[in-house]
């Protein structure tokens, strides 16, 4: 059994898995420590849709820009910030929610994400492979209808689970003094910059994508191709309609 230590270190996205499903015992013992996460004031406002049904994957690819893993990891989970629940149970028990607005969307965002790594963290300790999909929010009114998710409950992300069938290279990380301030923030001059993105900008990989895309750095793959202004308008769009739909802009 490998060191917890050494699982962390190890770590790797893991887009390719083999046909072995994951039993509901496995699963269940996931979800059940992956529920041990921290949230906020102990409301746990969040919750998570199991997707294994073949059918309900095949729907739930488009929404998810038809990548693979979707339809070949036996699991997908969607967790979502969730205050529908918290809200009927302070009504029967009279008190007054106050919930219906960004702060609260927010904290359940949080509570989602924590117990999203904290699931994570736990299969890839029994040696199972994740992949986090950062379409969610891309498409969150359209997964809302899928789902059925009602007024209050909004996906914040998407996790594949599956044996994996590769073993991918790492990706690369910047140095930790890159992203580290000690008690308060120092900003970054240019030479921090040149010495911290170096090594990333000069890996055969990033190099590679910067010639695939026509690009003159990195960076412009980041911004002209990846992560595009317009794109970030556009869907930035989508999700505050969807804030407003799903009842977290009334006030």
């Amino acid at each position: 059994m490998a060191k917890f230590s050494d699982i962390l270190l190890d770590r790797r996205t893991i887009r390719k898995y083999s046909s072995e499903n994951i039993d509901d015992k496995l699963l269940n013992e996931l979800l059940v420590m992956g529920c041990r996460a921290s949230t906020t004031g102990n409301m746990q406002v969040y919750s998570i849709i199991i997707t294994r049904d073949e059918q309900m994957k095949k729907e739930l690819s488009p929404l998810h820009f038809n990548q693979k893993m979707i339809t070949e990891a036996p699991v997908a989970l969607t967790f979502c910030a969730d205050f529908n629940r918290f809200n009927k149970w302070c009504l029967l028990r009279n008190a007054e929610p106050g919930y219906d607005n960004f702060l609260s969307f927010f904290t359940g965002a949080i509570d989602a994400l924590l117990v999203a790594q904290t699931v994570c963290i736990a299969a890839e300790s029994k040696g199972l492979g994740i992949c986090y999909l950062g379409t969610t929010t891309y498409n969150a009114h359209k997964i809302i209808n899928l789902l059925k998710l009602p007024k209050g409950v909004i996906p914040v992300t998407t996790v594949t689970i599956g044996w994996p069938s590769e073993k991918p290279e790492q990706v690369d990380r910047l140095p930790l003094e890159a992203v580290i301030h000690k008690e308060t923030y120092s900003d970054y001059s240019v030479e921090d910059i040149e010495k911290y993105y170096k090594a990333k900008e000069e890996r055969k990989d990033s190099q590679q994508f910067v010639n695939e895309n026509n690009k003159e750095t990195l960076a412009q793959v980041f911004t002209d191709v990846r992560y595009k202004k317009e794109d970030n308008v556009y869907f930035s769009k989508i999700l505050l309609e969807v804030l407003k739909d799903q009842g977290f802009m009334e006030q």
